[in-house]
C-alpha cells in the first residue's frame, strides 16, 4: 500500500540518506538487513538470496540480510567487489526503547529502537584482521592539487603509518602506482574528463567537499592530534601537502564517525631519496604484481621469504620505493650481509620472528577504539619476543649500524609487557563482552566475584539432586536459556505432580513434551549468580580500559619496535633468499656503471628451476665508453629476459638486496624507465603504438645521465619506415641528449650503422642457430651484429601452417633481391648527420627566417609582392622542417 512510511521504514531512509552511496547495513536484531537497490547490489555480489518485506510507494520492498555473527566475511566480499558499507547499529536495548516511549508518552508497542551510523567500511579504511591481507598494506590516500602542486597523504591505518608528499602533476599516476592505494580521496571539484591542474583523475576517486582540503586546516588537524604547537620538528610540509592532509584526516573522521584512526606523526618524502619510475615502468617489471593483478609471478613473490606479514608489507615497499642515496642502501646490505653470513643466527632470527604476532596491526585497533583481548595478548607476546630478539642479536655482537639501531628499538617495554603479562590469561578470547580474559591473581576483588559465581552454579547442581530425590523425578533437570534464565523442567507427565499447591514449585511454562517450574531457592541462587558475573564482567571491562590505555599510552614506542620487526625480517628474508639462489652483494659505486657478471631473471629462473630447466645466464657491461648497447636477434631469442633481468638488478640492489648474479657493480641510478612490451589502452583513446609513444616521449624527457633505461622494439606498431626512422632517431637521442645507461633492443638491422657515428654505441645480438631446418635459441647474449631476425623460424616454431611459412619464405626473397639492387632500407643513412648536428642546423635555418621575417617593411610592400613572399618563405619553413 502507499502512503506514509512505517516508523522503522523512515528510519530506515533517513539513515540512507545519510550514508549516500554506500550499502546500509541496518542492524535488526542477530542480522544486519538491506533494502531497496542495496538489497539488490549485495545479493548480486554475496550470491545470496534477494527477498521482499512490505511495500513502499506501492512495490514490494526488495530485502537481503547477512547474520551479524559472520558479517565480517560478508563485508570483506562486498569491499573486494568495490563496494563501501555504512554499518546501522541498534544504540539502545528494546527495554531501553519501551522507558523512552513511555516518557515520550507513546504507547510501548510502537517503540522504535533508536539506530545510528557507528562507522564506514571502505576499501582504505579496514583494520580487522579478517579483512585484511596480512602481506599487503592497506593505504588510504589523499589528493590535492593545488597551483603550486599536487599534494599526497597515503597512510596505512592498520599501523598508523602517515607520509605526506608533493609531486609535480604529471607525476602524480608515477607517484599513485608507486603507492598501490586501497581507495583515493580527491576533492568534488575534480572534473571527470579532463586534468586538473595538470593532473588526471584517479580512477575510482572518492569526491569529497573542497573544503575539507584546505593546508590551514590539514595543518590545525595535525597539531591538535600530535598535541603539537608546530609541526617543525616532524619536517617541512608544503600548503599542498597540509592540504592533502586536512583532505585525508576529513575522511577518516567521516568514516569513523568522529573517531579517528591510529595516526602516527607524519613524515615527509623527498623525492630524491628513492629511485623514481613511472607507472608503465612498474607495470613492466612486474614489482609487486603481474600485469593481470597477481602476486605469483611477480619479483616480490619470487623475493618474499618473509616470516611475518609485517615483513612481506616492509619487503613490498623497499621494491615499490627503492632507495637513492648509496649511503642509505649500503646500510640495508650490511644487515643482510650480516644475516648471510651466519646460517646459525639467521635461522634463529628466522624461527624468533615466526612466533611473534603482528603486533603493528594489533596496535592500530587497540587504538582506534576496535581492540579485543587477543589483540592484547599479541601485544603481550609480540613484546616478549621483541626483547628476546633484542637479546638474541647483541648475543651474536658485531652486528653491523642498523642492525645496532633495529636492536636498541626491540626493548624498552619491560613494564608493560610485565603488566600484560600479570593481567591476562595465556590464550585471551577475541570478544570482551563474555570475559574470562583476565587472569586469576590479578585482581582478588574479581577472584572473589568468579568464586561466588562458581559457588552457586555448584548450589544449583546441588538443588537439582535434592529436587530429583525429593519429587521422585530422575528426569528433572535444572536447565538455562537467555529468555526464561535458570528454570526447573521436568517431562509432561510428571508435572501435575509439580504443579501442585504445595509443591514450592512455581509453574512457568508449559511445552509439547515438557513442563516447565521455578522455585524460590533457585530463584536465590540464580540472582546470585547473575549478580556476581554482572560484577564480574564490569571488572573485567575496567580492566580492559585500563590495559588498553596503558598500551595506548606507548602506541609510538610499540610502533617503532613493530617497524624494527619488520625490518630485521626483511633483511633475514633477503638473505635468506640470497643463500637459496647463491646471490651476491652488489658493489655499489656513485660513477655511471653497470657491469653484471653471470646475471639472472629471478622470476625467470626461479619458474624455468620448477620445470627442471636451467637458466642461461649473461654479462653485462654499461660504462662510459660503453653506455649504450643496441641488442639484436630473433623473437623468444631472450633479448626481454635481458633487459628486464638488469633493470631488475638495479631495482633490487638499491632496495638494499643481494642480486641474481655472480658479481655486480653497480653506479646508483636517479630513475629506471622500462618500455618493454605494450597493450593499447582503449578506455584512453590509445591504441599500442601510442602507448609506446607516450611511454618513448617520457624517457626522452625525463631521463637523466644518472638514469638507466631498457627499451624494446620502438617503433614496431607503425609501417617499416616510421618504424625504423623512429627507431633510429630514439637511439641518436638517448646517445647524443640523455647519455644514460640503455639497453635498446631491435630487429632493425639497419641501425647497426649508428656504431659508425656513436662512440659510446656498441652492438649485440642473442644467438640462434638452425640445425636441419629447426631454430635453435640459445639464450645467449655475443658481441656484434645479428645476421638476420630468423622471423620466418619463429613462425615455424609457432606452428604457423608450413603453406604460409613457405608463401612468405618467397615473398622474402624477393624483398631482398630488391633490397640488394637498391641499397636496402637504410641505404643513405649513413651519410645523415647525427641527431644533436641535425636538430642544430634545422634551428640555423629557423634564425635564417626569423631574421628575413624582422627586417620586413610589411606596409611598403604591394599585394602582389606579398603574396609572392609568402610563397617563398613557406618554401624556405619547409625546406627547414625537412
Amino acid at each position: 500500500m502507499t502512503g506514509k512510511p512505517t516508523p522503522m521504514m523512515a528510519q530506515y531512509l533517513a539513515l540512507k540518506r545519510e550514508a549516500g552511496d554506500a550499502l546500509l547495513f541496518y542492524r535488526m536484531g542477530d542480522f544486519f538487513e538491506l533494502f531497496f537497490e542495496d538489497a539488490k547490489v549485495a545479493a548480486g555480489v554475496l550470491d545470496i538470496a534477494l527477498t521482499s518485506r512490505g511495500e513502499h510507494d506501492g512495490a514490494p520492498v526488495p530485502m537481503c540480510g547477512v547474520p551479524v555473527h559472520s558479517a565480517e566475511s560478508y563485508l570483506a566480499r562486498l569491499i573486494r567487489g568495490g563496494c563501501r558499507v555504512a554499518i546501522a547499529e541498534q544504540t539502545e536495548t528494546p527495554d531501553e526503547a519501551r522507558a523512552r516511549a513511555k516518557r515520550e508518552g507513546t504507547p510501548s508497542s510502537k517503540a522504535l529502537v533508536a539506530r545510528d551510523i557507528v562507522r564506514f567500511v571502505t576499501a582504505g579504511t579496514l583494520t580487522e584482521d579478517a579483512l585484511l591481507d596480512p602481506r599487503r598494506a592497506n593505504v588510504l590516500v589523499a589528493v590535492a592539487p593545488l597551483r603550486e602542486g599536487v599534494g599526497i597523504a597515503a597512510c596505512d591505518i592498520s599501523t598508523g603509518r602517515m607520509e605526506l608528499e608533493e609531486c609535480p602533476p604529471q607525476a602524480l599516476d608515477a607517484a599513485l602506482a608507486r603507492i598501490g592505494a586501497s581507495e583515493v580521496v580527491v576533492p568534488e571539484d575534480w572534473p571527470e574528463n579532463e586534468n586538473a591542474e595538470g593532473a588526471a583523475l584517479p580512477e575510482g576517486a572518492i569526491k569529497r567537499a573542497r573544503a575539507d582540503f584546505r593546508s590551514e586546516d590539514g595543518e590545525a588537524r595535525l597539531k591538535t592530534i600530535h598535541g603539537l604547537a608546530t609541526l617543525d620538528g616532524l619536517g617541512s610540509f608544503s600548503r599542498a601537502m597540509l592540504a592533502a592532509g586536512g583532505g585525508l584526516i576529513a575522511y577518516l573522521d567521516h568514516a569513523g564517525r568522529g573517531t579517528l584512526p591510529f595516526l602516527l606523526p607524519p613524515t615527509a618524502r623527498a623525492g630524491s631519496a628513492h629511485l623514481a619510475m613511472d607507472a608503465a615502468t612498474r607495470a613492466s617489471l612486474e614489482i609487486v604484481e603481474t600485469q593481470t593483478g597477481a602476486r605469483a609471478g611477480s619479483l616480490l613473490a619470487c623475493v618474499d621469504r618473509c616470516s611475518s606479514g609485517a615483513g612481506s608489507r616492509q619487503l613490498a615497499e623497499d621494491l615499490s620505493a627503492p632507495l637513492g642515496e648509496r649511503g642509505a642502501v649500503e646500510a640495508r646490505l650490511a644487515a643482510v650481509q650480516r644475516f648471510h653470513g651466519d646460517p646459525l643466527l639467521r635461522a634463529d632470527i628466522r624461527a624468533a620472528l615466526r612466533a611473534v604476532p603482528d603486533i603493528g596491526r594489533a596496535l592500530g585497533r587497540i587504538v582506534a577504539g576496535r581492540g579485543s583481548p587477543r589483540d592484547l595478548g599479541q601485544m603481550r607476546d609480540g613484546l616478549s619476543e621483541a626483547r628476546r630478539l633484542r637479546d638474541t642479536l647483541r648475543d651474536a655482537g658485531d652486528l653491523p649500524d642498523l642492525l645496532t639501531r633495529i636492536g636498541n628499538a626491540l626493548g624498552g617495554h619491560a613494564e608493560l609487557t610485565d603488566l600484560l603479562d600479570r593481567a591476562l590469561v595465556a590464550a585471551p578470547p577475541t570478544e570482551r563482552q563474555q570475559g574470562g580474559f583476565i587472569a586469576p591473581g590479578y585482581d582478588h576483588a574479581l577472584d572473589q566475584l568468579r568464586e561466588t559465581s562458581g559457588n552457586a552454579r555448584r548450589a544449583i547442581a546441588a538443588l537439582e539432586a535434592k529436587y530429583r530425590d525429593e519429587t521422585g523425578t530422575p528426569s528433572l533437570k535444572i536447565k538455562h536459556n537467555k529468555v526464561l534464565g535458570y528454570f526447573i523442567e521436568v517431562p509432561a507427565k510428571h508435572g501435575d505432580k509439580l504443579m501442585a499447591a504445595d509443591s514450592g514449585f512455581t509453574h512457568r511454562q508449559t511445552m509439547a513434551g515438557a513442563v516447565r517450574f521455578n522455585s524460590l531457592r533457585l530463584h536465590e541462587e540464580a540472582s546470585r549468580i547473575a549478580e556476581a558475573g554482572a560484577h564480574a564482567l564490569a571488572a573485567e571491562d575496567a580492566h580492559f580500559e585500563e590495559l588498553t590505555a596503558a598500551v595506548v599510552e606507548r602506541r609510538e614506542a610499540i610502533a617503532a619496535t613493530a617497524a624494527a620487526l619488520a625490518r630485521i625480517d626483511v633483511s633475514a628474508a633477503l638473505a635468506e633468499r640470497a643463500a637459496e639462489g647463491d646471490w651476491c652483494r652488489p658493489e655499489m659505486q656513485d660513477e655511471p656503471c653497470l657491469e653484471i657478471t653471470g646475471g639472472r631473471h629471478p622470476v625467470v629462473e626461479a619458474a624455468l628451476a620448477k620445470a627442471g630447466d636451467r637458466f642461461v645466464v649473461n654479462d653485462c657491461r654499461l660504462g662510459v665508453e660503453d653506455r649504450l648497447w643496441l641488442i639484436g636477434g630473433p623473437n623468444m631469442g631472450g633479448k626481454s629476459t635481458f633487459l628486464r633481468q638488469n633493470a631488475l638488478i638495479v631495482l633490487l640492489a638499491q632496495a638494499g638486496g643481494f642480486v641474481p648474479a655472480s658479481a655486480a657493480r653497480i653506479g646508483m641510478v636517479d630513475r629506471l624507465f622500462s618500455r618493454v612490451g605494450a597493450s593499447d589502452n582503449l578506455a584512453r583513446g590509445r591504441s599500442t603504438f601510442m602507448v609506446e609513444m607516450v611511454e618513448t616521449a617520457a624517457i626522452l624527457r625525463q631521463a637523466s645521465e644518472r638514469s638507466f633505461v631498457i627499451l624494446d622494439e620502438v617503433g614496431r606498431g607503425t609501417s617499416t619506415y616510421d618504424g625504423m626512422a623512429l627507431a633510429w632517431a630514439v637511439v641518436e637521442a638517448v646517445h647524443e641528449n640523455l647519455r644514460c645507461r640503455c639497453l635498446f633492443a631491435t630487429h632493425y638491422h639497419e641501425l647497426s650503422r649508428l656504431a659508425d657515428s656513436c662512440d659510446a654505441l656498441s652492438l649485440h645480438h642473442v644467438r640462434a642457430r638452425e640445425w636441419k631446418g629447426d631454430l635453435v635459441l640459445l639464450h645467449e647474449l655475443a658481441r656484434g651484429a645479428a645476421d638476420r631476425s630468423y622471423g620466418l623460424s619463429v613462425a615455424k616454431l609457432a606452428g604457423v601452417p608450413s603453406g604460409v611459412v613457405g608463401r612468405a619464405k618467397a615473398v622474402l626473397d624477393k624483398l631482398e633481391k630488391g633490397r640488394a639492387e637498391t641499397g636496402g632500407l637504410a641505404a643513405g643513412l649513413g651519410d645523415l648527420p647525427l641527431f644533436a648536428a641535425s636538430a642544430a642546423a634545422q634551428e640555423e635555418r629557423r634564425d635564417v627566417l626569423r631574421e628575413r621575417l624582422h627586417g620586413l617593411d610589411i606596409d611598403a610592400l604591394s599585394p602582389r609582392e606579398a603574396l609572392d613572399l609568402l610563397y617563398e618563405l613557406k618554401r624556405e619553413a619547409g625546406d627547414a622542417q625537412s
